[in-house]
């Protein structure tokens, strides 16, 4: 099993997500255009998070 395939998709989700906290205190802060960063950030922090799971899933399965 590839566990550090999981692991290198968790830890690029995390650094995502911690990325993007500048911008999401821009955008509480009134900066529109972080809101928009903010946007194009959590749909790649989605498409990762598919991608791990899918990964987890995969994993799963081939043990049994």
């Amino acid at each position: 099993m590839d566990f550090n395939k999981v692991k290198g998709l968790f830890d690029s989700l995390q650094n995502r997500v911690n990325d993007t906290q500048t911008d999401v205190t821009k955008f509480t802060d009134g900066n529109s255009s972080a809101g928009t960063r903010v946007r194009r950030a959590m749909q790649a922090i989605k498409s990762l998070a598919q991608e791990l799971r899918i990964e987890i899933q995969a994993q799963k399965n081939s043990e049994f």
